[in-house]
């Protein structure tokens, strides 16, 4: 793991320009430094190095390839890369080898075989830049999920590119304005979706994807981002794609539920041992839920002594799940570790969020993953989390519910519809919350209650389903933007585009191909990177990805139960007892605090005059649903996050100055 950022300018390259640019990375890669630069210093490749394989000097990037043409960055782990040496030994395309790093690796793979091949072989996470002397050409690419980051754009005159914003932000004359379209798109989503960044001219690479730049190419400035195919000398290709895995296995699920157990358990097995190996030490995170359970489960079955493993507990009261993980680590008889935090500690890392994620980011499941991974740090350097197994095999409640509502709801007539929806909506979401709480007998879903009101809002005119899921994902749905100067987008559009099949499929297509990279794995990259620990996602092997697309819709989602097959797996380890509860998720009482702790700080970030001369969003609809939110009558904490996270980022300096 590491951080990798460059440039190509038109002229020559200012080295300190170039450090400063690297070493705002140093985070990511603390145990070393490199840079490379063309003989006209036209083009800079820069790295920081977290030692994971080959903690030796012969895993130094940038990496020069043998032969001399190729020159590589790269920041992720390629896990399989001994049996990629062993395939181009036989091949005789080997080269002889200097160290046994997986740069190393990865790079003779692309000269024996072309960057797509290298990279439809490679398993594992990663993020490259790759300049080929002989062509001129830079390609960019990013593993199949998403779980490494990538930036690339053009500011301060040049095309850079980087793992995080803040190295493309350093750039001397940097003026890039806000993109207004992405903010609407962080007040909706509570995160801005590829390929936007905050940024105009800056974007991320979407994952599974490879663009490679022709000379010339990167000195024409672009305002929008690439579609797939040839543009005036860049190319942008997919070189895997997870709609395809998905159809196969639609149109060819297991036969039984038997063999999908096998094939599950089997196929995560492999790939969690291949994760946990490391020359420095791992350990896993542990919150006791199914996923990071069932990962704990096969790691231990795995290693030859007692793993590690890492969780923390809340004090705030309904919030504590360290109990359930100091139970399943118990039982497993792992090394477990465990920390109590309060809101004290959490509320210590918000003036941080901004500089950590480098642009407005929402989700505050942050907080609780930057702490247990500072907890982590402490003992290991890489790792296991249990991230990807809800969008595999499907975990989220609304799979089930969203359905189940449009179902019952689709057939009445229309005023029928709108008269049964709307008295619905019309219920409070404390009413709601009871109501949850009773048919989720113990504890219901965060924010129940103003999620259920806005689906029944959203049912009352739907067209389909596709609406009531993209409403259930938009904190401004059926309202008007508070960005101002927009031409009225907000909503980012969301990829159900699977028409052969089930509803709940299409479902956790969208979040797997957006949620989930633009969410879940940008918030564990930089809260993680943020203190140097790497961390590995199991479930995203692609053979795992592969394995849980052929499960069949009734076997993941079973009457009220979710990852029916998952379940079955982690079972044949535990007894079920241990793990019958609602499903939690990494929850923290960020409302509460909002009417309590953090309240000043709130007001101070929201004040509407200061608001009306920052000149980016209107404070009349926000005040609505601050005081709605402090009054109790609505629990409103992801809309007013959002809002929250971007004013602090923009306290911080996040705009560039003018670009109001």
């Amino acid at each position: 793991m590491c951080g990798i950022a460059g440039a190509v300018g038109v002229g020559p390259i200012d080295l300190p320009v170039a450090a400063i640019m690297r070493d705002t990375l140093t985070h990511r890669g603390p145990d070393d430094s490199g840079a490379w630069f063309s003989d006209d210093r036209r083009v800079a490749l820069l790295h920081r190095r977290l030692s994971i394989v080959d903690l030796s000097p012969l895993g130094h990037q940038p990496m020069e390839a043998v032969s001399g043409r190729y020159v590589l960055v790269y920041n992720g782990e390629i896990y399989d890369h001994l049996a990629i040496r062993a395939e181009l030994e036989a091949g005789g395309t080997a080269p002889a080898w200097r160290g046994h790093s997986d740069t190393e690796t990865l790079l003779a793979a692309i000269e024996a075989w072309g960057v797509c091949r290298a990279l439809e072989r490679a398993t594992g996470m990663f993020a490259i830049a790759l300049w080929d002397r002989r062509d001129g050409s830079l390609t960019l690419a990013r593993d199949r999920f998403g779980e490494k980051p990538l930036y690339y754009g053009w500011a301060g005159g040049m095309f850079a590119f980087a793992s995080e914003l803040g190295a493309i932000r350093a750039l001397p004359g940097f003026d890039n304005p806000v993109d207004r379209s992405a903010l609407s798109s962080l007040l909706s989503r509570t995160y801005i979706p590829c390929p936007q960044s905050i940024y105009q001219g800056i974007f991320k690479l979407p994952p599974a994807t490879m663009v490679t730049f022709t000379p010339g190419a990167v000195a024409q400035p672009r305002t929008e981002p690439f579609a797939e195919g040839l543009h005036d000398g860049v190319t942008l290709a997919s070189y895997w794609s997870y709609r395809d895995i998905v159809r196969g296995g639609v149109s060819d699920p297991y036969a039984s539920e038997g063999e999908a157990i096998e094939a599950v358990e089997a196929a995560l097995s492999t790939a969690v041992a291949g994760q946990a190996i490391a020359d420095v030490p791992v350990g896993a995170f542990l919150s006791g839920g199914f996923d990071s359970s069932t990962v704990v489960a096969l790691y231990q079955a795995a290693a030859h002594g007692k793993i590690r493993t890492f969780s923390i507990g809340f004090e705030e009261a309904g919030f504590d799940e360290a109990v359930y993980a100091r139970e399943v680590a118990r039982h497993f008889g792992t090394e477990h570790h465990e920390m109590y935090v309060g809101a004290a500690d959490a509320i210590a890392v918000i003036p941080r969020l901004p500089t950590m994620y480098g642009e407005p980011f929402a989700d505050s499941s942050a907080l609780p993953t930057h702490l247990v991974s500072a907890f982590a740090r402490k003992h290991v350097t890489v790792a296991l989390s249990g991230d990807g197994g809800d969008e595999l095999f499907g975990g989220y409640n609304r799979y089930l519910h969203a359905p189940r509502l449009w179902r019952a709801l689709a057939p009445l007539p229309h005023p029928l519809r709108r008269l049964v929806a709307g008295a619905g909506a019309q219920l409070p979401d404390a009413a709601w919350n009871a109501l949850g709480g009773i048919a989720a007998r113990k504890r219901r879903p965060p924010f129940f209650g103003g999620k259920v009101r806005k689906a029944l809002r959203t049912a009352a005119d739907a067209r389909g389903l596709d609406d009531v899921f993209a409403s259930l994902l938009d904190e401004w749905h059926l309202a008007a933007t508070p960005v101002l100067d927009t031409d009225g987008r907000r909503r980012p559009p969301l990829d159900l585009d699977i028409p052969e099949a089930s509803d709940a499929v299409r479902m956790m297509y969208a979040d797997a191909t957006s949620y989930m990279p633009d969410d879940i794995l940008a918030k564990v990259d930089r809260a993680a990177m943020a203190v140097s620990l790497e961390t590995r996602v199991p479930f995203l092997d692609h053979h795992v990805a592969a394995a849980a697309a052929r499960v069949p819709i009734d076997q993941k989602i079973v009457g009220n139960s979710t990852k029916h097959v998952l379940r079955q797996v982690l079972y044949r380890h535990a007894p079920r007892e241990m793990f019958e509860r609602p499903k939690a998720g990494f929850a923290m009482p960020v409302g509460q605090w909002l009417r309590g702790p953090l309240r000043d700080w709130a007001e101070d970030l929201l004040d509407p005059v200061q608001m009306r001369q920052e000149g980016y969003l209107d404070p009349a609809p926000i005040q609505l649903r601050w005081q709605r939110h402090l009054a109790g009558t609505a629990e409103d904490t992801p809309a007013l996050w959002a809002v929250l996270m971007f004013q602090a980022w923009l306290r911080q300096g996040g705009a560039a100055p003018g670009s109001a």
